[in-house]
């Protein structure tokens, strides 16, 4: 009898902070997106040596973009708290 009772004590004293679920899950697409931008400018700048400038500048362009989606995830999880 002990076993159930403990047992239903430990589920009811879980609880889910939705902020942080959100901000883990929001934080997914940002990584990738920012390994596919860098591994990507890497490569084209090993193709094309002479474009390394142009390259260098649309990469960190596309760093910044993917970068402001995880910063706007963490306030949406501050925001639906």
């Amino acid at each position: 009898m002990s076993v159930v009772t403990s047992g239903i004590l430990a589920a009811n004293s879980i609880t889910l902070n939705s902020g942080a679920l959100a901000y883990g899950l929001a934080a997914i697409g940002p990584g990738v997106g920012i390994g596919l931008v860098f591994g990507h400018a890497m490569e084209a700048m090993a193709r094309q040596p002479e474009a390394a400038g142009m390259i260098r500048q649309n990469m960190w362009v596309g760093f910044a973009l993917a970068e402001a989606l995880a910063l706007i995830g963490l306030v949406v999880g501050f925001i639906y708290k």
